[in-house]
């Protein structure tokens, strides 16, 4: 049966260790897994733009010896143009596997329906699985024991934040979440990974005050406050959001070394400082590089065979 990758919840903590371990061997030995998807080929169905999610799904297919061919909006337009179930059937036949970013989370879900090959989801307005499999093992990166460590999400209850929430239930990790009123995380989400969290021992905390949600945590986390499609809302949000800020003063509350990431981009200025951003506890970057490593672990798992 073909496995796709729609939400971190459709996966156990053990299979997220395997990709991870794989990703730890992938980094090690980048030539051993130079031929391992040779003949194997991706489409890329892209409804919104991207700079890490498609180069890192490009390069990292490249480099495994498969091939990527990017659809933009004006080659699909998904469910206009041509139905769902058309495009899942007529690339089935084509290529190996798909990664869809999109609007609309239903159509991952139907993709996947009606594909016979593995659906991977590379955004949807509710959640984005890559950017939180990648975040969590640059955590486990930085920090090795992760079991026990807290995590401050700070600003737009977000896809971001949604699969954050999947991600760190899974393994263990405490979050504490600071969104203002009327911006919380997704409900069912939210609730999920509550009760996933308390088989682990780990806890998930919600609230309106940043500063509560960033006193001794291991990692500060943020995002922009407004994602693509919200444009129209941006002087709004500015307003509500600007005590969410990831600063100097906010910093200061978390645990001396704390790491600083974002999942980019960034407006800097607003969500998060320049100083910030380019300080010592700043694993930004690194965090985008290992979007790559990890989707190619996550590649391998769902088409290939692992060495």
């Amino acid at each position: 049966m073909k496995k796709d990758l729609i939400s971190v919840k459709d996966l156990t903590a053990g299979e997220i260790e395997e990709i991870f371990n794989l990703t730890d061997k992938i980094k090690k030995d980048k030539a051993g897994f130079a031929n391992v998807l040779t003949g194997k080929t991706l489409a890329l169905i892209f409804q919104k733009p991207s700079n890490r999610t498609r180069v890192s799904f490009e390069v990292g297919m490249f480099e495994l010896g498969g091939y990527s061919i990017y659809l933009g909006p004006d080659e699909i337009n998904l469910g206009i143009r041509e139905s769902i179930k058309d495009v899942a059937k007529t690339l089935s036949r084509y290529v190996d596997g798909i990664v869809l970013r999109t609007f609309e989370h239903k159509n991952v879900i139907d993709l996947a329906q009606f594909a016979t090959v593995p659906i991977i989801n590379g955004l949807s307005d509710l959640l984005h699985p890559c950017q939180a499999l990648a975040d969590i093992y640059t955590i486990r990166e930085k920090l090795k024991n992760i079991k026990g460590i807290s995590v401050a999400y700070v600003g737009d209850g977000n896809n971001v934040c949604n699969s954050l929430l999947h991600a760190c239930s899974k393994v263990g990790i405490n979050m504490n979440i600071a969104t203002p009123k009327g911006y919380e995380p997704d409900k069912t989400v939210l609730n999920e990974a509550r009760v996933i969290a308390k088989t682990k021992k780990a806890t998930i905390n919600l609230s309106a005050k940043p500063k509560e949600a960033v006193k001794d945590v291991d990692v500060i986390y943020t995002d922009v406050w407004t994602s693509m499609g919200q444009e129209k809302e941006a002087k709004m949000r500015k307003r509500i959001f600007k005590e969410f800020q990831i600063n100097k003063s906010l910093v200061r509350l978390a645990k001396k070394n704390a790491l600083i990431m974002h999942c980019l981009p960034a407006h800097r200025g607003e969500e998060i400082t320049d100083e910030i951003m380019e300080s010592k506890n700043s694993v930004i970057f690194d965090q985008a590089e290992n979007r790559m490593h990890v989707q190619k672990a996550i590649l391998i798992k769902l088409l290939g065979e692992e060495r």
